[in-house]
């Protein structure tokens, strides 16, 4: 199986992440198309990222090697999954925001309730429920079959002219960087929001 990406390094993450589209990812019996992903670079460049000022105990799975899932909790409810990218000692990950359930599907239902299709895996914590994964995941690998992520690549890239790209979602800094990848068109997109600064308080006279 060739996985080129493995061979990128950090500064390749944006084309990495445009390659990863149409990426078949397994767990628990679901199998998930990649139809939308986000990507993030490591230490000094991209202050969006978690490893922007270097590796702490939660992000050192993000400096390789590459092939690992980087899970993280996020407001106290959900996970959300990322595959670490580029050479060793390196900080680059791809969210994995969204996608299409090929196989599987009423195990996702089961894991989601009964929401339609095109929603059981359209959100990054809505992805990671439907494939049944959490912390455990966390610094295993998505390509040696050991771990429970399996990836694999698609019979047939995506085209280059299928694939658009924005800014990104939720975080803080950065956010106008246009790394979030997505295959036009494709319902299982998730809906584009605007990052919104939180107001500060002010206080009572």
């Amino acid at each position: 199986m060739t996985f080129p990406w493995l061979n990128a390094s950090a500064a390749d993450i944006p084309n990495t992440a445009r390659s990863l589209l149409g990426w078949r990812l397994s767990a628990h019996g679901v199998t998930i198309r990649l139809t939308e992903v986000e990507a993030y670079a490591g230490t000094g460049v991209d202050p969006a990222s978690h490893a922007h000022r270097g590796p702490t105990p939660r992000t050192r799975v993000m400096f390789g090697p590459p092939g690992y899932a980087y899970t993280y909790f996020v407001f106290g409810v959900h996970w959300c999954l990322n595959i670490v990218c580029g050479h060793e000692g390196e900080a680059a990950a791809v969210l994995l925001r969204a996608g299409e359930i090929v196989d599987g599907i009423d195990i996702a239902r089961d894991r989601r309730g009964n929401v339609p299709t095109q929603e059981l895996a359209r959100g990054p914590a809505l992805l990671v429920t439907a494939l049944g994964v959490g912390r455990e995941a966390n610094g295993t690998s998505m390509i040696d079959g050991k771990g429970p992520l399996t990836l694999t690549p698609p019979a047939d890239p995506v085209p280059a002219e299928a694939i658009e790209s924005g800014p990104r979602v939720g975080v803080a800094s950065a956010h106008d960087v246009p790394w979030r990848f997505w295959i036009a068109g494709d319902p299982t997109v998730s809906t584009y929001r605007r990052h919104t600064p939180r107001r500060r308080r002010q206080p009572s006279r």
